[in-house]
């Protein structure tokens, strides 16, 4: 469950929910079914929910549109049954200050604001916030993209902290739920075979890679704003990156945890400053998966037909640290993808010299981490059978343990005890911006050329 020690709502009334948005997708594929499991899990004890939105529904149909969302996800237990029977719902304009106050003034203990709504409306709604006094302690929780750029996300820090302090911000970032970020620290610093393997002595290279065979899933508006590289690259990934390439914090609790992200970050740029040779963008042409046909991307319903938005995006960069210096960090993802790929792999060195008279050792040793499901594997060169002079390819594996939640569920743990372990700390949002300014901006003055690929290939060609 939780990391935090002590539960911060200890001496007073539970959290209140407040869910702005609570009409959206958002709310009924993942936050809904997240808070659900939670729920059965133990957690979120003695929680109030309340949904905002401006679909102009009763109390009754707020809660038998919670009801469907958590059919499929414990939906039948008892507490997730009661916490439900007792929310309520209210229609209000939240970029209106009158109308926080109001819904404000419903909660009880702890108002935690969840902002389930479009980046735009999420600042108009903070500005709002700005004008009126909010109760003690009151949390706001955020979902990406925290800005669209550097400045931007710099500006959104200086709103949010006009408000509550920092310690009270959690941008949400679902992709590092606790167990995938405690199986990454696990493996690295609870295992002295590993853990010294990890620098620039013995790794050549790194690949982070999450490549997906699904399209769009109804997203069109907001990723043809975002497309590849800040939907996943400038955001899940780099947070990928900083746990792989962070050095030991002392405590898993959030301030050391999110103090070594910080510190790696700052020291992670474009590999050799230089975008145009160290990144790639491609977009996917019409093709299929299994029995799923995809149209082109820009024939996708909500997709203008001239748009230039990538559904592919590569970045290599340097984590520029004593551990790390000089080896080369392949950041990918991609969308309508033959082969869903989701995994990190460090790729070592080859060994100084292999005796003499043994055959087949062509393959590297590598270290994979896989990424949902999360296990391990390890490649190496093993005698095999009948020649012993022969090495042939051999996979070591296990399976990371799973946990009890749903990423949603971890997420909304953390916020609801006032733990902000998984949350992305302000400026840390800043340098992930940082880090991509430059691919960006050779990206959009057309530097990089955008490349195409089937749907259902590999990617596009080198």
């Amino acid at each position: 469950m939780s990391l935090a020690s002590i539960d911060k709502n200890s001496g007073g009334p539970p959290p209140t929910l407040l869910i702005l948005g609570a009409g959206g997708d958002l709310t009924a594929r993942l936050l809904l079914p997240g808070l659900a499991g939670l729920l059965a899990h133990g957690g979120g004890a003695g929680l109030t929910l309340i949904g905002c939105g401006t679909d102009d529904w009763t109390d009754a149909q707020w809660r038998e549109h919670a009801t469907g969302a958590v059919a499929g996800s414990a939906g039948g237990d008892r507490r997730v049954t009661e916490v439900i029977a007792r929310s309520r719902y209210r229609k209000a304009d939240v970029t209106e200050p009158a109308e926080l106050t109001r819904l404000l003034g419903e909660c009880d203990g702890v108002p935690v604001l969840y902002f389930a709504l479009p980046p735009a409306v999420t600042v108009r709604a903070c500005q709002a916030l700005t004008g009126i006094d909010v109760p003690d302690g009151t949390r706001l929780v955020l979902e990406k993209p925290f800005g669209t750029d550097e400045g931007s996300a710099a500006d959104l820090n200086t709103l949010l902290n006009r408000i509550v302090p920092e310690q009270q911000i959690f941008r949400v970032d679902h992709f590092l739920g606790m167990s995938t970020v405690l199986n990454i620290l696990g493996l690295r610093f609870a295992n002295r075979v590993i853990e010294p393997l990890l620098h620039n002595g013995h790794v050549e290279r790194v690949e982070v890679v999450f490549d997906e065979d699904l399209g769009l899933e109804g997203r069109a508006g907001y990723y043809d704003r975002a497309g590849a590289l800040v939907d996943m690259v400038q955001s899940h990934l780099l947070q990928v990156l900083a746990l792989l390439t962070m050095e030991p914090p002392a405590t898993l609790t959030a301030g050391d945890l999110r103090d070594q992200k910080s510190l790696v970050l700052r020291a992670t740029r474009v590999w050799q400053d230089d975008p145009v040779r160290s990144s790639r963008r491609a977009q996917y042409t019409a093709g299929t998966i299994g029995s799923r046909r995809f149209p082109a991307y820009r024939s996708e319903p909500g997709i203008p037909p001239d748009s230039t938005t990538e559904t592919l995006a590569e970045v290599v960069l340097t984590v520029d640290t004593w551990r790390w210096a000089g080896v080369p960090f392949l950041l990918r993802s991609g969308k309508a993808l033959g082969r869903p790929r989701k995994e990190v792999v460090v790729t070592f060195r080859p060994p100084p010299k292999v005796p003499g008279g043994f055959t087949g050792h062509d393959r590297p040793d590598r270290l994979r981490i896989g990424l949902r499901p999360d296990r391990l594997r390890l490649d190496l060169n093993l005698n095999g059978p009948g020649d012993p002079s022969r090495l042939d390819p051999a996979t070591l594996g296990a399976d990371f343990g799973a946990g009890d939640l749903l990423p949603y569920g971890e997420v909304l743990d953390g916020v609801l005890t006032g733990d902000p372990t998984l949350s992305v700390r302000g400026d840390t949002a800043v340098q992930c911006w940082r880090i991509i300014r430059p691919v960006l901006d050779a990206w959009r003055a057309g530097r990089v050329p955008l490349q195409t690929y089937p749907a259902g290939s590999d990617g596009p060609e080198r």
